[in-house]
């Protein structure tokens, strides 16, 4: 694929059939694109434009409760330990982040919980969470003064309805056709997550998934933003969710050879940056935010907890599961999300990192990262997938509630397990234990199989 990129022999030894510009004039084009280049970064000050986050809600490793969440990312817990839910004993990696107790009481009635994939489950409850905290409750006066037409559910999943669809093939392959459950097409396809939230709240508006891998969440974020900035929408609820901690979906990424093998020690087997680690760890759950205009969010009175001021979504175009190791398409991403959120790269202080724990990505991101932010002092990049494992398509949203929390709260979480960091990562990652950190703007980065970039840039709210 490389090679699509060099020029031929041909190419190169043919003219060019562009015009060149006369002696003595100067080319318009370019001088308009080194003014572009020249001008300083503005951001958005239209109050139908400017994106603003009023709710958070979250399902994890660490529970359903936003707050709760974040205090344990800040203690420094890992919310990795052996797998329970099946017999994986004969797996090379017997552990994940994975979920125990989830109850969806009080926001799923009892039958359509026991049909729903966790993967629904997830989704359905984070939202409606994020909408409680938004002060948008169903059944709210505030709830009910909402245009529904202008408001819009987008949130996405890398793998959907995995269990359904599991159990549907065994179904097939060992009873026939007729024990397929007909829920099996609509519980196993993406976009249901979306589609089930919205007919619970009566959301009328853009609704859709996206499905980018482990990018999922921060394109969500990014197109969602883009509705409210068009004008086609006032609301939208955004984020990610997934549930692959099952049979094939472990053995999935076994067979990828992307997975940890530290089956003696699973609370340090996720280890971003250090020279020991040996593959990513397995997590789930859900992120949500409520995005809104500055403007609809001021009349009803929201509770504004951040801005979002801009994001960027780009492809390496390079390899299915490899990043680029020159780290091109990331540091496009960084550069084009900063753009589009008219921010200087010297006002960024706060990275919540991809950071996988993977021998080729975390350091072909950090590589990235020094080519947009040449000075490393004052920047702190940590890595929350060093305690909640890798939650692939949902990964960005609890991830960006991680930012959101560290800008309101001035208390940057760990990263854990730093034993022996890379020598060639020279900013500071947080090692193990949190600090006092007051951010300016903060970005968090999103990649996927596939060569997906995504980047969103949050900011405290400033009026």
């Amino acid at each position: 694929m490389q090679s699509l990129l060099v020029p031929t022999a041909a190419a190169c030894a043919a003219p060019s059939s562009a015009p060149r510009p006369r002696p003595g004039r100067v080319s318009v084009r370019a001088s308009a694109s080194a003014a572009a280049a020249a001008a300083p970064p503005r951001r958005e000050t239209d109050p139908k434009k400017r994106v603003v986050i009023t709710g958070m809600g979250l399902v994890s490793v660490f529970g359903n409760d936003v707050d709760a969440y974040y205090d344990r990312l800040l203690a420094g817990e890992s919310g990795v330990g052996p797998i329970d839910r099946f017999d994986a004993s004969k797996f090379p990696t017997r552990f994940a982040g994975q979920i125990r107790g989830f109850s969806s009481e009080g926001y799923i009635d009892g039958k359509n919980d026991r049909r729903l994939d966790d993967c629904l489950r997830y989704c359905i409850v984070s939202g409606k969470k994020a909408l409680e905290s938004a002060g948008l409750a169903l059944g709210s006066d505030a709830m009910g003064k909402i245009d529904k037409a202008r408001a819009g559910v987008l949130v996405g999943t890398g793998m959907g309805g995995l269990q359904v669809f599991s159990d549907g093939v065994q179904n097939l392959l060992e009873k026939g056709y007729r024990k397929i459950t007909p829920f099996f097409i609509p519980y196993a396809i993406t976009n249901m997550g979306s589609a089930l939230l919205g007919m619970d709240i009566g959301f009328m508006g853009p609704n859709y998934s996206i499905s980018t891998a482990c990018a999922t969440s921060n394109y969500c974020f990014y197109a969602a933003a883009n509705h409210i900035r068009k004008g086609e929408a006032d609301v939208m609820i955004a984020g990610g969710t997934e549930a692959a901690i099952i049979p094939i979906g472990v053995g999935g990424f076994v067979a990828c050879r992307a997975l940890s093998q530290r089956n003696d020690d699973p609370k340090t087997a996720s280890r971003p940056w250090d020279k020991e680690r040996d593959g990513f760890v397995m997590g789930e759950g859900a992120g949500v935010l409520v995005m809104e205009s500055l403007e609809h969010a001021m009349k009803r009175g929201a509770p504004i907890v951040a801005e979002y001021l801009g994001g960027a979504v780009n492809c390496d175009a390079y390899h299915m599961t490899d990043p680029r190791a020159d780290g091109l398409g990331v540091s496009s991403c960084i550069r084009q999300s900063l753009q589009d959120a008219g921010v200087a790269p010297e006002e960024v202080n706060y990275i919540n990192a991809h950071a996988t724990s993977t021998l080729a990505g975390d350091l072909a991101e950090m590589n990235a990262i020094k080519q947009v932010f040449k000075d490393p002092s004052g920047i702190k990049v940590n890595a929350t997938k060093s305690m909640i494992g890798h939650c692939l398509g949902a990964a960005g949203g609890l991830e960006a509630i991680a930012t959101i929390k560290a800008i309101n709260t001035g208390l940057v979480h760990p990263s854990i397990n730093q034993f022996d960091r890379e020598p060639a990562v020279e900013f500071d990652t947080v090692p193990n234990v949190k600090v006092e950190h007051e951010i300016n703007v903060g970005i968090s980065n999103s990649f996927g199989f596939g060569g997906h970039n995504s980047v969103v840039v949050f900011a405290p709210f400033k009026p």
